[in-house]
This record gives C-alpha cells, structure tokens and sequence, in this order.
C-alpha cells in the first residue's frame, strides 16, 4: 500500500490589507480594506479589524463603507502586492519544489518524501510560517493532509495566523460535520440545490444511497460523495499551463459610446497579447465578454453576461488582430444596451513554435511583429503602461485581483 501523500496549503491572511497595515505602523489596530474606492468598487481584502463588522473580500465597496464607515479604504499598489507575493513563493520554495501558485496569496506545496530532509511536516510548516514571518512581517496560515480539498479547508479552519494538520486516518471524521458548500464545485447555485435535496453537511452526501444521489443530482452528485470521502486524486503541479489568457475592466459608469467600448477591446487586447509573447505561446480563438448595465437579479451575478468568441483564420500572438477579431464581434453583437464590464480573452493557447508557415509571411504581419517586439522591449524596460496604442479610454477598476496572471511581470515594474 502507498504511503499517503503530505499536502500543504499556504494562504496568507488579509493579504493587501496585511501589507498596508505592516508599511504604515499607524494602521495597525485599525479596520482596512483594500480595493476599487469608487461607487462600483469592490472590496479586494480587509483586515480582520474590519471583517469584525462583516466586511470581506469581493463586497461592494459602497456596502463595506455603510458596515464600517469608520474603516480606512485604500485603493492599493498591486506592483507592491505583486513584489510582495514572488518574495513569499521564493520561501515556499526553499522547502519543496513542487509548488502550486493558485493566487498571489495563497499555493500548495507538495511536502511528500521530504521528511528526511525536513523532518515531519508539521514541523516543516512551522518553519515556513515562522521564515514567512521574520523575513516578510507577514502572516500565513496553513493545513496538511493527504489531499489538496482538505488541506486547504484545513488552512481556512487555521485562520487567523495558524496551523491545522489532518492525519489520513482523521480525513473522513473531519470532512462529515462540515457544510457541503466547503467541497471544491459548490458555489451558492449548487448549495441551494444541494440544501433542497436535503444534504446540508458533506457527510450527508458520503452516507446517500448512490442511487439516489445519481437520480437526484446526477454524476455531480457522485463526484461530490467521492471528495466528501477525501478521494482527491489531483496532483501538485507546479507545472500547470494556462488554458486561457484574458483581461477585463468594469466602468465607472454604464457605457453606451461605441469609441469607448473599442477603445478598451484595443487596450485589453494588446495586454493579453504581450502576455501571451512572453510565454512563448499563440492563441487560436479570441472571445469578447460584456456584463450589460441593467439588474436582472440581486448580488454581483444579478447582471446579464454576453460572451462571444471567432476562430482565427490562424494562430497569433498579436493585439492588433486580437482587436479587430473582439471589434468585429461586438458590430455584429447589435448591441444596443450600456455596457458595465468589458473583457477580452484568448483561449486555444499553443507554443509559438508550433506554427509552420510554408510560406514567407505578408509585409504587414511581418511589420506588426517588428513593431510587437519593439513594444515589448519598452514595456519590459519602462513597465506595460509605458506605450498605448492610440488613445484608449480607460475604464476605471472595480478592484484588485489576486489570480496570477500568466505571462505577467511580477516584477517592481510590472503595474
């Protein structure tokens, strides 16, 4: 029989509003939260002073500031944040190389068969918060066990600034009591579903009758009983590559202007372009993605979403034609309502070396690809800012995001 597997889930607490508060000592104590200060804001993070009065992460901003009005709303330094995060992953890498960013704040860390080197690996972890600790200022809370879905539920239970091991023999007496909107796939459509066919906590659904489970909620309903067992076969991989590349932005205000809207699709192309030109890989499908202005249900989903994606007559790692394949999209869309957010995608991802061109390519690709080359020397020099394609229209950020980004800087100029 194999030996069980060590999984470590490291998640930094309050990440953005942790940072503040340890660069401006008068902030400590004190209520931050971190994110996007206008009126379509969104909270990013928040201290745990502030989630004292039920403020978290992806809340309106205008929401946060009703609960705590006495809290400090900043709107952050993802440059600093970014910096931060690769200084962080550089720890967790003197400790295993099979590290699995999922954010800037939080990864897995395979620790399996390193015992001997480190020893058990509830001492391993302690080592690494207390490294995390004095190099950074910064705290991280941390799970083990055999499997990534406990792990990381382990690091959750851990917070704030602590640590929670789950031995093998211990995983299904942990799993049972929990709610099920604690296994990987349960969002708050799912809860509900699952709540009205009676399963509220995750060992309601490892005792179900499989038949039952299979009539009433189909293959998912099988899948969530195996993870409810701890049956979590995915691996740490540290190697994972990205299926998509994409950039969004949500407006200050609803946008009707069409000049606007094309002026954005340019901006956001040329980003996942250049992204996609440092990771050596092309595209094959562009999509265009629009979340209309009008409310159509409550909560931040309560908003109609329109995606639309071409195939491109071949692979391209090149804004421009990103741009006019996503313009061409939204003409043809007939859309005749404002727009709240606006994003860009690339999907079909594949190496650039895969293209075999029998034929000498056109002059005006051949230019564009000078002229891409020539962009990515300055941006990588002066940072992506530096030069824009005509004169976009930005549209003002609802808030930060935490996902790495591939193909992106994370470097002191990469914001």
């Amino acid at each position: 029989m194999s030996r069980p597997r060590v999984i470590l889930h490291a998640d930094m607490d309050a990440f953005y509003a942790s940072i503040e508060q340890r660069d401006d000592p008068s902030l400590r104590g004190r209520p931050v939260i971190v994110g996007g200060t206008g009126n379509r804001g969104v909270v990013s993070a928040a201290s745990y002073e502030a989630r004292v009065f039920g403020v978290h992460s992806a809340m309106p901003t205008a929401q946060a500031r009703k609960l705590c009005p006495q809290g400090v709303f900043l709107p952050g330094s993802m440059q600093r944040y970014a910096e931060e995060s690769r200084r962080i992953f550089e720890i967790f890498a003197r400790f295993t190389p099979a590290v699995e960013g999922l954010s800037l704040d939080e990864a897995f860390l395979d620790l399996t068969g390193t015992e001997r080197l480190h020893g058990p690996a509830r001492d391993t972890a302690a080592r690494l918060r207390t490294e995390v600790r004095a190099e950074r200022g910064l705290a991280v809370s941390v799970g083990i066990a055999p499997v990534k879905l406990v792990a990381k539920i382990a690091s959750d239970l851990a917070k704030p600034d602590g640590l929670l091991e789950v031995a093998a023999d211990a995983v299904a007496g942990f799993l049972a009591p929990l709610p099920v909107r604690r296994l990987c796939g349960v969002g708050p459509v799912g809860e509900q579903r699952l709540l009205r066919a009676g399963f509220e906590t995750i060992g309601d659904l490892v005792r179900a009758d499989p038949e039952r489970l299979r009539r009433v909620l189909g293959p998912w309903g099988l899948a969530l009983a195996r993870l409810g067992r701890g049956r979590d076969l995915s691996e740490v991989d540290p190697y994972r590559e990205a299926v998509s590349y994409s950039e969004e932005n949500t407006f200050a205000r609803d946008v009707s202007d069409r000049l606007v809207l094309e002026s954005a699709i340019g901006t956001h192309a040329d980003s996942v372009a250049r992204r996609l030109r440092r990771d050596g890989v092309v595209a094959r499908t562009v999509v265009l993605k629009l979340k209309l202005g009008r409310r159509v249900a409550p909560g931040a989903r309560g908003f109609p979403l329109w995606t639309r994606r071409v195939t491109l007559p071949e692979p391209s790692d090149d804004g421009a034609a990103f741009a006019t394949a996503a313009r061409a999209l939204l003409a043809r869309s007939g859309l005749a309502e404002p727009v709240r957010l606006l994003g860009v995608g690339a999907t079909g991802i594949a190496p650039r070396d895969a293209q075999l061109a029998l034929f000498e390519k056109p002059r005006g690709q051949a230019q564009r690809e000078r002229l891409n080359h020539a962009l990515d020397r300055i941006a990588e020099r002066f940072g992506d800012g530096a030069v824009v394609r005509g004169e976009p229209r930005h549209a003002a950020r609802a808030g930060l995001s935490l996902q790495i980004k591939r193909g992106e800087r994370r470097g002191p100029d990469s914001w």
